[in-house]
């Protein structure tokens, strides 16, 4: 069950981000494909199967939630990820602030990556510790 659903998870973490780069580079040539209802309809399926399936290894593990800083760390960065991106795809007002929230974004949605694999709050900076 565990393998399944961390497969599941990584491969839904792969999609999400993958799709969001492509809406990116829409939004930043102005293409008329981010407003086709599949670009707008079909990242909502993704990020809830992203989602359900991170629920559901955690309670696999039985992790305790509250006493997982790392874990508590990559829920208010996916906040600042989910913000960051609306602002960049949807909501910014000019073109230089939808840029700099995709950019932002996309340094959070890897800030988070790195949270998950070193399962610190440090992130990608463990890896360089001496």
């Amino acid at each position: 069950m565990y393998a399944t659903l961390k497969l599941i998870h990584i491969s839904a973490a792969i999609l999400t981000i993958s799709g969001f780069v492509l809406r990116g580079f829409w939004m930043l040539v102005e293409s008329p494909m981010l407003g086709t209802r599949i670009v707008r309809t079909a990242p909502h399926f993704i990020d809830t199967v992203f989602l359900l399936s991170g629920i559901g290894l955690i309670w696999t593990l039985n992790l305790p939630v509250l006493n997982q800083p790392w874990l508590l760390t990559k829920f208010a960065a996916l906040i600042a990820y989910i913000l960051l991106g609306t602002i960049a795809l949807k909501r910014g007002k000019t073109r230089r602030i939808r840029i700099g929230a995709l950019a932002l974004a996309l340094l959070t949605f890897a800030y988070i990556g790195g949270v998950a694999m070193s399962k610190s709050m440090g992130s990608w900076l463990v890896y360089f510790q001496a």
